[in-house]
């Protein structure tokens, strides 16, 4: 359990963040994480093969009022992450050991959406392609992220 929180709050955390009820009880423990909330994420679709989530812009942005390169890999981690978290299944956990991405466009405002796609969902790794897509469906960057799962 996180000892900053009651299961109270994180059962809040979980649905302010989109996670839907089925999945409260898996997150329970930990909920979504400090940055998730920091960065505004929302789910969506959760799923082991297919995640997606939503992120505002506004608050994650550079110096030059483009949404943070980091902010890009903050959101890819997240699915990528999440969506091993459920393949793994109980008892298990997914850590990152490799994460990467390429900016296609720059974005200053709206709505940036997350679309995680597994590539490879193994005993001990698990390999997602995230792809950040703006309001119009236009592509602003891709990522590729690989998790171990170890057991807990």
């Amino acid at each position: 359990m996180n000892a900053n929180f009651t299961p109270q709050s994180l059962t809040a955390e979980l649905a302010a963040a989109g996670v839907p009820e089925e999945y409260h009880e898996w997150f329970a423990d930990v909920g979504v994480g400090a940055l998730v909330v920091k960065m505004g994420i929302v789910f969506g679709e959760m799923g082991a093969q297919r995640m997606t989530a939503t992120m505002p812009v506004a608050g994650n942005t550079q110096l030059a009022g483009l949404l943070h390169g980091g902010a890009h890999l903050v959101l890819a981690e997240t699915l990528g992450s999440f969506a091993a978290a459920l393949h793994a299944g109980p008892n298990r956990r997914p850590v990152g050991i490799e994460i990467g991405a390429t900016h296609h466009r720059g974005i200053r405002a709206g709505l940036v959406t997350g679309t995680a796609t597994a590539l490879h969902l193994g005993r001990s790794l698990a390999t997602h392609e995230v792809v950040m897509t703006d309001e119009e469906g236009r592509r602003l960057s891709t990522a590729r992220i690989t998790n171990m799962i170890l057991d807990a």
